[in-house]
């Protein structure tokens, strides 16, 4: 990635000056902040299993695991 000018580094600091990130009103901002609460940590095996997984059917390992997910919840109330 090429480095930015001084001209450029400028600019950007001014329209971030200019434009403040807006907070969502809880007082949390960004995608991550407000589902903190999704994170769920596995083993480094699980994550290799689910990228490979997903690598091979070209998705993502949160399709994997929803559709898992969904699977289970259709037999437990079936």
């Amino acid at each position: 990635m090429q480095d930015l000018t001084d001209e450029e580094y400028d600019a950007l600091d001014e329209y971030w000056t200019e434009h403040t990130p807006k907070l969502s009103g809880n007082g949390k901002s960004g995608f991550f902040a407000q589902h903190s609460g999704h994170t769920v940590f596995i083993d480094d095996l699980s994550a290799n299993w689910l990228c490979m997984k997903a690598a091979a059917n070209n998705t993502t390992p949160e399709a994997i695991i929803g559709e898992w997910v969904r699977e289970q919840i259709k037999k437990a109330v079936s």
